[in-house]
């Protein structure tokens, strides 16, 4: 019995198949690097040489990366999860659903911490042709997983279970906060716009459904004063990142907030050390004179 894999046709006039990029980077890689540190590098250097696009050498380097992080790494931590109560009236619901732009929410009953299930935005709209549908009927199963879980088994159990959103739990077993696939998406490729983000210009400042700011972590403090209207000092920072840092005495963790100038800058992602996006909102006037 002949070999099937040399009984597949080739390219007519075309002695090789084309390589692969995996298989470039394999023959670049030769004799291999020592450490995970050497080959990201070496990645570098074979975009340098134009071996391989930026892009999969970003995807790359993510996926390298990805295999060292945990749920608790990527979370969004359990203050700032968008909620919906079981017994809250309809309106009330679908109010938060269409302010936050969500496509799932963990609903809750009684506390925050007692989630008895995940309600999908499109089945809460079924409500409005048959109101007599009992909303505990609409609700999908909750997954959990713990802070420690790392993120290649979270997105292959992402992937085998059709589950988009996860609740993460902490050693006590309280709700430390949620993850989505698209969280784990985004350490491999990088930030996922969705149709809900409205670029204001290219000083990396964009506008939210909720009409909230996203700022990313590198754009200027120049761009921070012309879009909030502020005089934050420019001279010692040149990124809204390098100062929110320094205010902070150090990079704040994803979940966390600072308040400067006057604004909450709440980090939405952060990635090498450093943040990637900031969520800013105003502080209200009586909370500043508190």
């Amino acid at each position: 019995m002949s070999d099937p894999a040399s009984s597949r046709p080739a390219r007519a006039g075309d002695p090789k198949e084309p390589r692969g990029l995996l298989e470039r980077v394999l023959e670049f890689l030769h004799p291999g690097p020592d450490s995970k540190t050497e080959l990201i590098e070496t990645l570098a250097d074979a975009e340098q040489r134009e071996l391989i696009e930026p892009e999969s050498r970003q995807m790359l380097e993510g996926v390298l990366r990805m295999a060292e992080l945990s749920a608790g790494d990527a979370m969004v931590a359990a203050p700032r999860m968008d909620l919906l109560d079981i017994d809250a009236p309809y309106d009330e619901l679908l109010g938060l659903v269409i302010d936050s732009g969500h496509s799932r929410f963990p609903v809750y009953e009684g506390s925050r911490d007692n989630i008895i299930g995940i309600l999908l935005a499109k089945d809460l709209l079924k409500m409005q042709r048959a109101p007599e549908l009992n909303l505990r009927a609409l609700l999908r199963p909750t997954v959990f997983v713990p802070e420690s879980k790392g993120l290649n088994e979270l997105l292959r159990d992402f992937r085998s279970n059709r589950s988009h959103l996860a609740i993460v739990i902490d050693e006590f077993g309280n709700t430390a906060g949620l993850i989505t696939i698209e969280d784990v998406l985004e350490e491999i490729v990088g930030e996922i716009e969705d149709e809900f983000d409205e670029q204001s210009s290219d000083t990396g400042i964009y506008t939210l459904a909720d009409g909230t700011q996203r700022v990313a972590g590198d754009a200027t403090i120049a761009a921070v004063n012309g879009s909030f209207g502020l005089s934050l000092p420019d001279t010692d920072f040149d990124t809204i990142g390098g100062l929110v840092a320094h205010e902070h005495g150090r990079v704040p963790r994803r979940g966390e907030a600072v308040q400067v100038g006057g604004l909450n800058f709440a980090v939405m992602l952060t990635r090498g050390g450093a943040v990637r996006w900031f969520k800013v909102t105003r502080v209200p006037d009586d909370a500043l004179d508190a």
